[in-house]
């Protein structure tokens, strides 16, 4: 069996943004691994940024929760909040070969390689109004900023419409 190699890496992701006028400025930086260890670095750059949730419920359906990175997602009550079963974090595997990420690089803008919608996806209220939303470009070794058109513009050409939801107002 041939390993699986995602259709978009980094430069392919971001040279397909750049050709349908997706506007975005992408800043490199040390790996980052977890929200806790970029801070320093972020507070440098402008717009909201974010933590993101690979997730697996107890039917087998995958789940990408984008959220601001100081919001706080209780995988126990997560499940009536987005409509799904008990939640568990997805497994590498599942991850690379549905959004073609590693560890500590998932981002919504990993929806790009998952051609057969097989991820559900839910964003923060507080991304989907924030003027300006940061992620990861497929690495962690990157991050992304892209202002509300730009992000729009991105899930129009992946036609993908996430499920928004308002953590602050109904805690997940």
């Amino acid at each position: 069996m041939t390993p699986f190699t995602p259709p978009y890496d980094r430069d392919r992701l971001l040279a397909w943004m750049a050709e349908r006028g997706i506007a975005q400025t992408t800043t490199d930086h040390p790996a980052v691994f977890r929200v806790e260890e970029g801070l320093e670095l972020k507070a440098a750059m402008p717009g909201a940024h974010t933590k993101n949730l690979f997730l697996k419920d107890k039917k087998g359906r995958l789940w990408l929760i984008s959220a601001r990175q100081d919001t706080v997602i209780d995988l126990k009550a997560a499940p009536r909040v987005i409509g799904s079963d008990r939640l568990s974090f997805g497994n590498e595997g599942l991850m690379w070969e549905t959004l073609g990420v590693r560890p500590g690089s998932v981002t919504a803008l990993g929806l790009i390689n998952d051609a057969e919608r097989r991820v559900g996806f839910v964003l923060d209220r507080r991304l989907w109004e924030a003027d300006v939303v940061n992620f990861h470009p497929l690495t962690n070794t990157a991050t992304t900023a892209l202002d509300q058109a730009a992000l729009r513009a991105f899930l129009k050409a992946i036609e993908r419409e996430p499920r928004v939801i308002d953590f602050v107002a109904d805690p997940a």
